[in-house]
């Protein structure tokens, strides 16, 4: 049984039997190209993925021939959808990133993406159908996973626009492919073809075009199935989080924290079904994570 939600006007939601979401850029005679709209609802739907403990993994993929060719350039004003009216600080990103005059008007709307993705408790796998340049490819680094059709073209074109990367793509490409790689393919803003994404580390596999999502979803499967939607929702956390910190200890204390929690429910089961030889039953839930860390 699939389920699917209307009321989207950019989006495509669509959860199958196992749990996983299909997410689908929809604007397929534009390109999928990005608007503050589709900002909006992928913010909404990321969130709501969190919140829906039927949903286990999140595929997004694009509608037609591209994955997300960008931020749509045909809007008037200033396209970005930002307030020129407005001479914003680095203080008032700090002091005031959430007040609605900074959001609507400052706050980069793929950044709020993308910190939507990263804020997620639920495995992200992207299949990058096609043209994916600008926003279309970096939304996609905050993703777990990415995975290309034989089709797909990736790019980090803002140079030729005389603007800079975004979408916290400068947090998270270096991670990706390393700083010298991250630098280069920003510097030359060259659209990259499948095979050449998956040489820099871009993306994990190239597939046919028609093969593209039965792979993300039996990879996305391979995350959830027989696995705790608790212990994986902090997996996923702590892999960023701790990544990023200056010290290995700061690790120890997290993933102490969090073992302690996961050994005393699901890992306990988890234990017990080992012995017993049978598959678990595990009933945490990702949308009732057991401590607040801070993360957000």
């Amino acid at each position: 049984m699939t389920d699917h939600v209307t009321g989207y006007e950019t989006l495509d939601w669509s959860v199958d039997g196992d749990g996983i979401l299909t997410l689908t850029l929809d604007r397929p005679d534009q390109l999928n190209a990005f608007t503050v709209t589709m900002a909006e609802e992928l913010v909404a739907a990321f969130g709501r993925a969190s919140a829906d403990d039927d949903v286990r993994a999140v595929v997004v993929t694009g509608r037609g021939r591209a994955f997300c060719a960008g931020m749509d350039l045909s809007v008037g004003g200033n396209v970005f959808g930002l307030d020129e009216s407005l001479e914003p600080t680095l203080g008032d990103l700090h002091d005031r990133l959430d007040d609605p005059e900074i959001v609507s008007g400052v706050r980069d709307t793929g950044g709020q993406v993308t910190l939507a993705i990263y804020d997620c408790t639920k495995p992200v796998v992207a299949a990058i159908n096609g043209a994916a340049v600008g926003i279309g490819a970096t939304m996609t680094l905050a993703m777990d996973v990415r995975l290309a059709s034989a089709k797909a073209r990736v790019g980090f074109v803002f140079g030729r626009l005389g603007i800079v990367p975004e979408a916290c793509s400068t947090w998270f490409l270096p991670r990706i492919v390393g700083i010298d790689r991250a630098l280069e393919l920003v510097y030359t803003a060259d659209v990259l073809d499948a095979d050449a994404a998956h040489e820099v580390g871009l993306v994990r596999s190239v597939h046919e075009p028609d093969d593209l999502l039965p792979a993300a979803r039996a990879l996305a499967l391979r995350f959830t199935r027989g696995r705790s939607p608790v212990a994986t929702a902090l997996a996923r956390r702590m892999m960023y989080r701790n990544a990023a910190q200056p010290h290995p200890l700061e690790a120890h204390r997290v993933e102490s924290l969090a073992m302690f929690h996961t050994s005393r429910a699901d890992g306990r089961e988890g234990v017990q079904a080992f012995l017993d030889k049978r598959d678990p039953d595990f009933t945490g839930k990702a949308s009732e994570l057991p401590f607040d860390w801070g993360l957000t």
